[in-house]
């Protein structure tokens, strides 16, 4: 069974925090209550810490302003996110110089071409590549339709095809009890159409983000390498901050400011967090 836990109580057993953006420290509205407190606990307390996030919208540059703007002090080696490894990934894959479609914002796209990628109009049948870095910033209907078309025709006629999801969260939290698209769906729209037509065969999306260990590895390295039995996640999902902390062998917070609500905590046992918390608690 999972304890609740005060984050005080937490500041003091770990010494590396690992933190979700979205549903832990912001939503859409703003910071939420007693983010800016937390961070100016744990920087008193001398911890280290991370905000490690699955946004592939941003460039981090653009995330690190909003924080400050929000008042939490988040600087840019203290944010590490799904984009940041697109970088990599197009390195380690050979894909550098290849013909890339961008579902995303401006941002997302800048992502890409900084890795190396040459962006190319959804529905190009001459791209390799797919990247899915946000719900938003295209024609939402016409663009997927047209990137499964050429995805398809591309696995119909034997060409390669890569697909690349920085961002594999399906929701996220909005704020006051809401909930939108995420990144994954449409990952997961795609993959569905090209499973209809070509069953086993179908190639699927790599995810780069939580809950994969990519992220969690690429965290602890910027922290300095720190003992696991050190490391604590604080997050809301179950699916990603949770279920990756869990498989990557570090304890986990589940917070119930964001997604899944503190009450069905215990229903996966392999996404089961160490700790509950109802939300980071203002100091006195």
């Amino acid at each position: 069974m999972s304890e609740r836990i005060q984050f005080d109580a937490l500041v003091e057993r770990y010494g590396a925090f690992l933190l979700d953006g979205y549903g832990v420290l912001v939503t859409e509205g703003g910071a939420l209550p007693g983010a800016a407190e937390a961070l100016a606990r744990l920087e008193r307390a001398g911890r280290r810490w991370l905000v490690v996030s699955n946004d592939a919208s941003r460039l981090p540059e653009t995330s690190v302003a909003r924080y400050r703007s929000l008042g939490l002090p988040v600087e840019r080696e203290r944010l590490l996110t799904s984009g940041d490894l697109i970088a990599d990934h197009f390195a380690q894959r050979g894909l550098v110089g290849q013909t890339v479609v961008v579902l995303g914002t401006e941002d997302s796209r800048r992502l890409v071409t900084g890795a190396g990628g040459l962006l190319a109009e959804p529905g190009d049948r001459a791209a390799a590549v797919v990247v899915i870095g946000d719900d938003d910033g295209y024609a939402f209907r016409e663009a997927i339709e047209a990137t499964l078309d050429a995805a398809a025709w591309r696995v119909e006629h034997g060409e390669p095809l890569h697909l690349v999801l920085p961002n594999p969260d399906v929701v996220f939290p909005r704020g006051g009890g809401h909930i939108g698209l995420a990144a994954g769906a449409i990952a997961l729209l795609i993959e569905a159409g090209l499973r209809v037509r070509f069953g086993p065969r179908a190639p699927r999306f790599t995810a780069l983000g939580k809950p994969g260990a990519t992220l969690f590895a690429a965290a602890l390295a910027r922290l300095g390498g720190p003992d696991k039995r050190d490391v604590v996640m604080v997050g809301d999902q179950l699916a990603t901050d949770i279920r990756g902390a869990v498989a990557f062998g570090i304890d986990a917070v589940l917070v119930g400011t964001g997604l899944t609500p503190l009450s069905e905590a215990e229903g996966d046992p392999e996404a089961r967090p160490t700790w509950l918390m109802d939300a980071f608690a203002p100091e006195a």
